[in-house]
Parts: C-alpha cells; structure tokens; sequence
C-alpha cells in the first residue's frame, strides 16, 4: 500500500476528518479556477501558515471555511503542526522541508481531487458565498 493510500485509510476511520466536504462554493471555486491554481494557493498557504519551526498562532491558523485548501487541511490533518506531526510523523519544532511541504500539498490535492468526483453540493439559501481572489489575497 502507498503512503498516501495508508494515510487516506486511515483518515477515513477518524469521524471527525470523515465530516468535512466541499460546499457548493468552494466545489464551484475548484472547478472555476482549476488544480494549477487551487495547488498554487495550497503551497501559498502551506508555506505561510505552517512552515515555520514555530507557526504563529499554531492549532489555530488553518479557518474552518472559506477556501478549499482550508476545508482539505482539516479533512487531512494537514491544518496544523499537531496534527502534521501525529498524522503524518512530521517533527514538532523544525521548520519543514521542501520535501515535507510538497507531500502536504499532494495530500491536499489528493483529497480535493477526490471531492471533485462527487457531485456538486447544492447551493445554500442565505448562506455567503465562496471569497473570491481579492478577499483571499486579504488572508
């Protein structure tokens, strides 16, 4: 078994990473801006929010919505330094490797890929809708 197939079996015995999914804002987002893009913003966020030995604001820096890298980092435990290090036996207290943030934004991608393969969720009545590339350049 792959190391990416042993980690998504694993995540799919944990009913707290099995309840996040895409809503329909961010499933259009995905679709519209495609995967060049969304891994660009995924290596972005990797780099910016959790390469650092000491991220700022750790086990709270990833937002539970708004973007699909967010609701993928949570979905894969790749959200904060805890969760990198008891998901995916990544150090505590070091700064990540290339390496280590190119396999972080596979995972993510992986699991957004498979997302897209469900069907588009309905849109919500009332509900905001999914930011658009001048509010996320704000986050």
């Amino acid at each position: 078994m792959s190391a990416i197939d042993d980690l998504f079996s694993r995540l799919s015995r944990s009913p707290f990473r099995q309840k996040f999914h895409l809503g329909h804002g961010e499933y259009a987002y995905c679709a519209e801006k495609g995967e060049e893009k969304i891994s660009a913003h995924a290596a972005d966020f990797v780099r910016d929010r959790l390469s650092a030995a000491q991220p700022a604001n750790d086990g709270k820096q990833t937002p539970m919505r708004g973007h699909p890298v967010f609701i993928a980092q949570h979905a894969t435990a790749t959200c904060c330094r805890g969760c990198l290090s008891k998901w995916h036996h990544i150090p505590l207290h070091q700064p990540l490797t290339a390496e280590q943030q190119a396999w972080i934004v596979t995972v993510i991608l992986h699991w957004l890929r498979l997302e897209m393969q469900r069907p588009q969720p309905p849109a919500r009545k009332g509900k905001k809708k999914a930011l658009d590339d001048n509010q996320l350049s704000l986050l």
